[in-house]
């Protein structure tokens, strides 16, 4: 079976600093992949070398079956593929919601002016924010504004949807609204690697959690398995360390 996105002995270094020491890791169609770990551990690299913002420096990146990483690569073809959100949420200023979602369907995918915001409109409902098309970003609360990252990057059709600590820039009372809507495209079968600092919510909406300690995978598995019974010291001290701080 074709794998949705297939990572096999990935490095990734800044000058001396080795961020990313041999990933390996696999993603089924329709499956969620939670990275969980400690800041600094490679969970924003290794997604930002998935949708190719980094080179890498060894290994492959396979997505439907197709080599990434090798020369010669259409890279914006690929990107394409791949929707990315972070947690700063990079809406243009200048620009009103429904500018914002519509900019690049019309720009990469050449759609017209009349579909692109047809589409916009349809998954701005479906967010809740269909109200807020016409309102610019500095109008829109946090949580708003997240999600309206989330639609942009659903209107270009992706395939898969890399999503970096989305949460974390949010205060507390809006994080709920923005799990909420990505807890729904995952029960609606969207291919998802998240990193996440939620562990509860990656317990509740990931088929498989990935812990990254030091830029390697450390362990793997059901979400139950991992947060009840971890196999690796590491991972045991980790999540005591999320429980004491009342994150879990």
């Amino acid at each position: 079976m074709t794998r949705a996105v297939e990572i096999r002995g990935l490095h990734k270094s800044f000058e001396d600093l080795e961020v990313l020491k041999g990933i390996d890791v696999a993603v089924d169609s329709h499956e969620v992949v939670c990275l969980i770990g400690a800041s600094g551990s490679g969970k924003s690299t290794l997604l930002r070398c998935i949708n190719l913002l980094e080179p890498i420096d060894a290994g492959s990146i396979t997505i439907a079956g197709e080599e990434i990483t090798t020369e010669g690569v259409n890279v914006d073809a690929t990107r394409r593929k791949i929707g990315i959100v972070f947690q700063a949420f990079n809406l243009f200023p200048h620009m009103n919601v429904l500018r914002n979602v519509t900019l690049a369907p019309r720009q990469v995918l050449k759609a017209s002016r009349a579909d692109a915001e047809r589409d916009a409109v349809a998954l701005l409902e479906r967010f809740g924010l269909a109200d807020k098309a016409a309102d610019y970003p500095d109008r829109l609360s946090g949580g708003q504004q997240q999600r309206v990252a989330i639609v942009r990057a659903l209107a270009m059709r992706p395939e898969i949807l890399l999503l970096d600590e989305v949460t974390s820039a949010l205060d507390p009372v809006l994080v709920a609204e923005v799990l909420d809507q990505i807890r729904e495209l995952a029960e609606q079968g969207m291919t998802m690697i998240i990193a996440t600092h939620e562990m509860g919510f990656a317990r509740d909406v990931a088929n498989r959690v990935c812990f990254l300690h030091e830029g390697r995978i450390l362990e793997e598995g059901e979400p139950d398995r991992i947060f009840s019974e971890p196999e690796q010291q590491e991972t045991r001290r980790f999540l005591d360390r999320i429980i004491a701080a009342g994150r879990m």
